[in-house]
């Protein structure tokens, strides 16, 4: 089973995790967002509209399940709705990630899935990673459409708009979306030298349980 982290290392991983995602390029300015689990149920999410270069851990927003501030001195994501109904819906996701990864939003404003066609992306994503129906930037409508596509999948991509993971932890998170960005450019680039070749159906249809069966609860 996961390993649970505690309120503190929670935080801590939140905030790292915060600043690698814009070091690494997945966002811009001050767009994007994450959130975690705590142990007690509540949710540690990034705040509004702040430089993640100079965010500290007193800057973190905490929320209850249902979205009421109850600790921090800022406003939480815009896309705190987001985030919240991923984990109300899904008791085994503990950490969500949105970001703007390049290659991704390109398949996400052309509103095609990105394929499954790499080993990896079958075991650590469940398969390829599908387009949720557009909805306004920050609404509910947003986190119940998103909410219904990881139940089996570690990442989606909203239409218009950006990538979205799932995971154990925050780490986790980075993780997945730095794999579905590589295979985005990937899938984009081979296209440019020929029609993709998808895994032998054998292949695919061994490694489809792997995710929901372990990588989603191990």
């Amino acid at each position: 089973m996961a390993v649970k982290l505690t309120d503190e290392a929670t935080r801590a991983m939140l905030l790292l995790v915060a600043k690698k995602m814009i070091a690494d390029g997945l966002v811009e300015g001050t767009s994007g967002n994450l959130s975690a689990r705590l142990p007690n149920g509540n949710v540690v999410l990034t705040p509004g509209s702040l430089a993640y270069e100079t965010m500290t851990l007193e800057d973190l927003v905490v929320c209850d399940i249902d979205g009421n501030v109850v600790e921090g001195h800022r406003s939480p994501t815009s896309e705190k709705d987001l985030h919240l109904e991923c984990l109300r819906t899904h008791d085994d996701i503990n950490a969500v990630m949105h970001c703007h990864a390049k290659y991704s939003t390109m398949f996400a404003v052309t509103r095609q899935p990105i394929p499954c066609v790499i080993e990896e992306v079958h075991v650590y994503i469940g398969g390829d990673v599908e387009v949720a129906e557009y909805k306004m930037t920050g609404s509910k409508e947003l986190g119940v459409e998103v909410a219904r596509h990881v139940g089996d999948r570690a990442a989606v991509l909203m239409a218009n708009h950006g990538l979205l993971t799932v995971g154990k932890h925050p780490e986790d998170c980075l993780k997945l979306s730095t794999l579905v960005e590589r295979t985005a450019e990937i899938v984009w680039g081979a296209r440019s030298l020929g029609t993709i070749v998808p895994l032998p159906e054998s292949t695919a249809k061994r490694m489809a349980p792997v995710y929901t069966n372990y990588m989603r609860t191990h």
